[in-house]
């Protein structure tokens, strides 16, 4: 039987996955696709307690998180777009050249 736990475990393996990849990534749509990897382990860990605790609030919370993720997605590849349309790359180390 799966219990709490396992849903647990797999939430931080999820979690740490994302955090690895945004650390490590230098390209700009990676690192988006390494911060919706911990927004969907967050939900999971809040769909698990919602379960375990018999209350909707968790999964209440879940569905704004996925509205967050979803705004997030659309500000992030319109950046991205207009990054790779000025400097013709991608790569986050060359952002940089983008500040005042």
């Amino acid at each position: 039987m799966i219990t709490l736990t396992h849903y647990l475990v797999a939430s931080a393996l999820l979690f740490s996955i994302g955090l690895i990849g945004i650390m490590t990534r230098r390209n700009v749509l990676m690192i988006l696709l390494c911060i919706e990897i911990m927004f969907n382990a967050a939900n999971l860990a809040f769909v698990a307690y919602a379960r375990a605790w018999g209350d909707q609030a968790g999964q209440v919370l879940v569905f704004f998180i996925i509205t967050v993720a979803a705004a997030e997605v659309t500000v992030g590849l319109a950046i991205a777009i207009l990054l790779s349309r000025q400097l013709n790359t991608l790569n986050a180390d060359e952002v940089s050249a983008l500040k005042w």
